[in-house]
């Protein structure tokens, strides 16, 4: 296991990226900070309006299926589903 009770090795990154909810309809800006096999940080202006589950989209086209893991005032921990 490595730090954090991660159970993969995550890699520092920064990406842009976009929170993608609502059927859509509904996007938020976000800075992918690190990411490994099963889930990411990404930072955020705030965390209010963050639904629990939501897509992930990066500027590389990939889409990814999250859930929230835990947040704090600019910062969410997710892990893809």
């Amino acid at each position: 296991m490595t730090d954090n009770n991660r159970t993969t090795e995550r890699h520092r990154t920064l990406k842009g990226g976009k929170i993608v909810f609502n059927d859509n309809k509904s996007t938020l800006d976000c800075t992918i900070r690190n990411m490994s096999d099963t889930g990411c940080l990404l930072k955020v202006a705030s965390v209010i309006g963050v639904p629990d589950r939501f897509r992930l989209m990066m500027g590389d086209g990939q889409r990814l299926e999250c859930k929230i893991i835990w947040k704090r005032e600019n910062e969410i921990g997710v892990e893809y589903i």
